[in-house]
């Protein structure tokens, strides 16, 4: 699970309009959703297989690639204490194995096993129904564009039988897209989740109850936001006008130059997304995207 501390309760936010113009943003919103929308196939506590994130570990080692255990974790957005923890119950459960990378003899190389691939089988119909739900919105070939252009961006193809999953995809290109801005951001002192906040700060000062709404997060995931920011000069609290009782955010002369660079920054790492897909299939992308969100599901 990412750090933004998904939340049901507002994984269906409206989208802010500043925000809304990246595809990065669309992504993260998508992911929010695709989790919410993903079957549960147990507490996780058995051998094997159990859940939607056990999935996505399978599924991405049906490609072709060979992925050690931390470039398998950095793709997934699963922190490495986890990812052992995963692997581990995978592998004694015969899904997956671990071999010595010839390439680095410090790392480990996965494997599916005929266990997993039978595992990702089984799976496979409960995913599928919730890639329906999620693409609702999407028309037959507004979804086979969107799996493509996702699998274009990740260099993948589809599954042995053909099909791409979609809720698959979002996962990994979320993850894919958010290491690259949180690159680009390392330079301005900002991570992701702060560009969000002061983008949508940027329109208007507001709540913190209503800051975390508008970027779909939890209350208590904005909380560190928040602290983060004020500490480094770049929002101030101060008592709302309209309720006397709460206090209003609102964006220093700081947080806005901050602001100003991290758009830079993080346009440039979108660009390089165009250059991936192409101009045409970017805008496409995030035109796919919206309407994807814009469901009600």
């Amino acid at each position: 699970m990412d750090d933004y501390a998904l939340s049901v309760e507002t994984a269906d936010a409206e989208l802010p309009p500043a925000l809304a113009e990246y595809a990065a943003h669309l992504l993260r919103r998508a992911y929010i959703r695709a989790n919410r929308l993903a079957p549960d196939f147990g507490d996780g506590r058995g051998e094997g297989a159990a859940g939607a994130r056990d999935f996505q570990i399978l599924d991405a080692l049906t490609a072709p690639a060979a992925y050690s255990q931390q470039d398998l974790g950095e793709r997934l957005g699963i922190n490495r204490t986890t990812m052992v923890k995963l692997i581990d119950r995978l592998e004694r459960a015969g899904q997956v194995t671990r071999a010595r990378n010839p390439g680095d003899r410090r790392s480990y190389v996965l494997a599916l096993t005929d266990d997993g691939r039978s595992a990702v089988k089984a799976m496979e119909p409960a995913m599928a129904a919730g890639d329906e739900r999620l693409t609702a919105a999407l028309d037959p070939a507004e979804r086979a564009r969107l799996d493509t252009l996702l699998g274009t961006l990740l260099a993948r193809t589809p599954a042995a039988d053909g099909v791409f999953r979609t809720g698959s995809l979002i996962a990994q290109s979320h993850h894919f897209v958010r290491r690259r801005i949180e690159d680009a951001l390392t330079d301005v002192g900002l991570q992701a989740r702060h560009f969000g906040a002061l983008t949508v700060l940027a329109d208007d000062a507001c709540s913190q109850q209503l800051l975390a709404r508008r970027l779909g997060i939890s209350e208590q995931a904005i909380l560190q936001i928040v602290d983060d920011l004020e500490s480094a000069g770049r929002v101030v609290r101060e008592r709302d006008p309209a309720d006397r009782r709460r206090y209003a955010l609102r964006l220093t002369d700081a947080g806005r130059t901050a602001l100003a660079t991290a758009r830079r920054a993080v346009e440039a790492a979108e660009a390089d997304m165009g250059r991936t897909l192409g101009t045409e299939g970017r805008a496409e992308l995030k035109a796919l995207l919206t309407k994807l969100l814009r469901a009600d599901v």
